[in-house]
C-alpha cells in the first residue's frame, strides 16, 4: 500500500488518491457524464477534507505545485481537465467573490453571494449578464474580461449543465 491510499482511507474518500496528481481531474468527469452536481459535491468534499492549515493538512506530496494549483483552480470554480482544450470544466467556487487581475489588463470576476458549506452547488450561473447553461467555460471569455455570477443551492439542480451540448469537449464523442 502506497501512502496515498493509506490517505484516502483515513480520509474516507475510498479509491480516489487525491494526493497522486495524475488522478486529480477524476471528481470533474461527472461532468463529461453529464452529471455536473456529482462533481461539484466532492470537488467541495476534496477541497475540505484535503486541504486544511494545518500540520497535516495537506494530502500526498506536491509535485511541482500541481496540488496546489488543482486547489486554486477547484476554489475558482473551474480545472483545466484538459490543458489542450480552451475548455475549463466548472466545479463550484469557493468564495461569495473572487476579482483576478489579467496581464492584458482586463477583470474576471465570479460572484456566488448565496455560497456557504450548505450551499456548495450551482443553481444558475451568468456569464456578461446572459444565461449559461455550459458546464465549462472558455479560456477566451477569461481573457475577454467576464463577469460571472452564480446562484449558488444546498440542492444538486439536476437540470442545469446536462444536455450533450453543455458538456465539456470529449475526442471521444467525435466521428
Amino acid at each position: 500500500m502506497i501512502h496515498e491510499m493509506r490517505e484516502m482511507q483515513v480520509m474516507n474518500m475510498g479509491q480516489y488518491a487525491h494526493g497522486n496528481q495524475p488522478i486529480q481531474h477524476m471528481i470533474y468527469l461527472y461532468s463529461y457524464a453529464g452529471a455536473p452536481w456529482k462533481a461539484q459535491y466532492w470537488v467541495r468534499e476534496a477541497m475540505n477534507r484535503l486541504y486544511k492549515a494545518t500540520p497535516d493538512g495537506y494530502c500526498g506530496d506536491e509535485d511541482n505545485g500541481q496540488t496546489s494549483a488543482w486547489y486554486v483552480f477547484s476554489a475558482m470554480g473551474f480545472y483545466p481537465v484538459c490543458p489542450a482544450s480552451t475548455q475549463y470544466t466548472l466545479g463550484a467556487p469557493l468564495f461569495k467573490k473572487m476579482t483576478v487581475q489579467l496581464e492584458n489588463g482586463k477583470t474576471f470576476v465570479i460572484n456566488a453571494p448565496d455560497n456557504s458549506k450548505e450551499n456548495r452547488y450551482i443553481e444558475s450561473m451568468t456569464v456578461n449578464g446572459k444565461a449559461y447553461s455550459k458546464d465549462f467555460i472558455t479560456h477566451k471569455d477569461l481573457l475577454n474580461g467576464a463577469v460571472i455570477n452564480v446562484k449558488m443551492g444546498s440542492q444538486p439542480n439536476k437540470n442545469r449543465g446536462v444536455k450533450a451540448s453543455d458538456r465539456p469537449f470529449s475526442l471521444s464523442l467525435e466521428q
